[in-house]
Parts: structure tokens; sequence; C-alpha cells
């Protein structure tokens, strides 16, 4: 063997070796980067450690062409900058030098007039900022086909890697509490109370069974505050929310039919809103939970035993994650969702029409034209028959996991191997 070859053969067994350096910019701390930028990417080098180095930054020098490359790929959810100017700057640099990048969104740009932050994003241009992002961006990734058939008309690079759930993180381990009542559940945040109002007058419709059931409202949350304008002087204050501003007081009188199912002593606990307290309400007909940090609010699925997910029909809605069907799958929970969108893709109706059952059916599901009846109709079949709780919580369980962390980030490593080679 000459020299030549000898080194040229080392060459290659340190190329061989050398790992795919990846920067990875998340939006936030605490909220959506959990699902979308963190665990992931730190999932990837756990299970890909000869291969994938994962570096996480919150302030990237982006001015820095030297830092950008160290990169052999640059992944970041929705803008590289808060300020949206610079991100826009800076993705052509990126192309010029040859880094592969990824941007992620999860939500479409604009939401519908009846969410909270709808006059916000609206008078900001937000939308129009995040549009010309994605018209920018080299790559796309987001949660499932319905959004990338969506975002394929502002770039023709999207992958779809849906969210995905570590059963080995605590908060996603099936351990129900133990209860005589059969518990009806939601989880969620705080701008849903448009989709919650299609539940009006399900509770009172079930109000013969109150001794039998429990309606319980995880995430409940006083704090914020509201931003008053004085129309003569223009002038803004801002000052805390009181609780019964909050919108969590609407969802709560939508779950008691506006307490109609809360008696006195219960009654009194409920209005001293006193912050994260724990009631003893585990045998009463309504049940409030205290919000919990995104590292263990999945544990509330443990406290009930059917989740409830209506959504009502708009784009916002439509190219949803699919998030509330995976984690009420992997808590083995009987599902009751609207028959739309995202929660289309991995639900199949267990209740035909006619009234009769499909076997293969791993949750039940409610068209918008029957809101009026089959919500109260489908809590009632599944107390009268806990068997089928049971069954449609195991059903479900077995078909999301194909979003078990493992098999969403082999397709993400695959995909990060192709952009950076190709």
């Amino acid at each position: 063997m000459t020299i030549t070859t000898f080194l040229t053969i080392l060459l290659l067994k340190i190329t061989c070796m050398a790992k795919y350096k990846i920067l990875v910019l998340p939006s936030d701390r605490t909220g959506v980067s959990k699902f979308r930028s963190l665990d992931q990417h730190l999932y990837l080098q756990k299970m890909y450690p000869d291969e994938f180095w994962i570096d996480i930054d919150y302030a990237p020098r982006l001015e820095d062409d030297n830092f950008l490359k160290k990169y052999d790929l640059i992944h970041y959810h929705r803008t590289l900058h808060p300020d949206y100017g610079v991100s826009q700057k800076v993705m052509p640099r990126l192309k010029k030098l040859g880094i592969p990048s990824i941007l992620d969104i999860d939500d479409y740009w604009l939401p519908n007039r009846e969410h909270p932050a709808f006059t916000l994003i609206k008078n900001k241009g937000m939308d129009k900022l995040i549009i010309k992002n994605i018209e920018l961006a080299e790559n796309v990734t987001t949660t499932t086909s319905l959004f990338a058939n969506e975002i394929k008309k502002l770039c023709k690079n999207v992958f779809v890697l849906p969210n995905s759930v570590d059963p080995s993180e605590k908060q996603f381990k099936h351990q129900p509490e133990e209860s005589d009542r059969v518990r009806i559940g939601w989880l969620g945040g705080s701008s849903h109370l448009a989709d919650l109002k299609i539940l009006n007058g399900t509770v009172d419709r079930l109000k013969d069974l109150k001794d039998d059931i429990q309606f319980v409202l995880c995430g409940f949350d006083t704090r914020g505050n509201v931003t008053e304008i004085d129309q003569k002087t223009k002038e803004e204050r801002t000052r805390p929310i009181k609780p019964m501003e909050s919108v969590w007081f609407e969802y709560e009188k939508i779950f008691t039919a506006n307490y109609k199912i809360v008696d006195q002593k219960q009654m009194k606990q409920l209005m001293s809103f006193k912050f994260g307290e724990e009631y003893d309400d585990l045998d009463t007909p309504y049940r409030r939970v205290w919000t919990k940090p995104i590292t263990t609010y999945a544990s509330n699925y443990n406290k009930f035993d059917i989740s409830l997910a209506p959504i009502k029909h708009h784009t916002f809605n439509m190219v949803k994650s699919q998030l509330k069907v995976i984690e009420a799958g992997f808590h083995k929970k009987a599902l009751i969702a609207q028959d739309f969108g995202p929660y289309q893709i991995d639900c199949l109706n267990a209740y035909e029409r006619g009234g009769t059952f499909n076997n293969k059916g791993n949750s039940l599901l409610v068209d918008e034209s029957k809101n009026h009846k089959l919500w109260h109709q489908h809590i009632r079949r599944l107390v009268k028959n806990p068997s089928l709780v049971e069954d449609l919580g195991e059903k479900l369980y077995e078909s999301v996991q194909k979003y078990h962390i493992k098999a969403v980030t082999q397709k993400r490593a695959q995909i990060y191997r192709e952009l950076i080679n190709k």
C-alpha cells in the first residue's frame, strides 16, 4: 500500500467518523419548543450519538459567518430571529454559505377571528411576516399532511414530522387514578372558548347521571393581565385580570352547566379562586384541576377516563396537530372527537350511521351537523358500557404507536442526512 493510498483511506475514515452538527433555534423555553425543538433533537443525539451532535442556542450569533459555518444544518421554529427583518436577511446568507436550513411551523399563520391572538397578529402583520419567512425558507417541516398541503403553496420542500411522545417520560405513564365515577375530561389552553362552546348544554343533558359521572377541567389558570384603553384619552392601563374575567371561568360554566351541578360547599371553594389549591372534589360531579408546567401537564390524563376534543370548522383548526389524539392514545383514553381535520387522520369512528358499531373503530366521532346531540349521547353510551371505554382506549393506544418518539426520530434522521448530503 502506497503512502498516498494509506492517507486517502485514513482521510475517508476520519470523514466518516465526523458527526453532523445541528444548530437548533427554539422559539421559546416553555411552550411549543418542547414538542418541536427540544425533545426531538435531544432524542436524535441520544439515538444516534456517533452521527449527530446537537447545539441548542437561544441567542445565536447569526451575523457571524464563521459561527454559522460550524454547522451542517440549522433548524428553527417559525423564525431564525425574533426580528423577522433580521431573519429574512439571514436566510439567503445561509443558502450562499451552503448550509441547509429548516423552518418548522406547527400552527397556521393567521388564527380565526375568535382566537384571542387574532387582533394582535393582524395589527402587527405577523401573518404576512410568517408567510414571507416560509416563502424564503429552503425547507419546511410541519405536523400533518393537511398542513403540508397548505404550506406547499408557499414552499415546495415540505416534510411531515408529526408531534411525538416519549412514553418513558413520567407524564405519559398510564397510571389512572381510581374512582367509582366515570370521568369525562378536557385538557388544553386558553384559546379554545369557541371550540368548547360546542359542548354548551351537554352537561345539563346528563344531569340524571351526576351521581355516576364527573366532568374534569384541566389547565385552570387565572393569572395574566388585561389592558384597558381610555376611550377619551386613548391611554392604556394594564392591570391583573380578575378571576371572573378569565376565559377559564367561561370554560368552567360550560363544564358545570353554569354551576348547576355544584353544591354550596364546592361552590364556595371554587369561587375562592385560590391558585393551585387542591379541593376535596374526587367524588363530586365536577372537578377543577389547576394548570401544570408543560413538563407535567399530560399526567392530568390520569384523572379521567374519557377525553373530549371538540373543534370548530375553519382553516386554523383544519391544519392543527392531532396532539390531543396522540396524548389520549398513549394514556389509553376513550376519545370523543370532532369528525374534522386533524382528528380524521388516525381516528376511526366506532359508531356508524344507524346505530351499529364498527369493531375496528378506535374512537367516537361527532359530525358538525350532530353537535347538538351526539356529544351527550356518546358520553352516555360510554358511561353505560364501561367495557367500551377500555376497548376504545386500547385501540387508540395501538393506533398512535407510530408517534412514539423513536419512530419519528428515525424519520427525522433520514431527512437530515438527505438534506446535508444533497
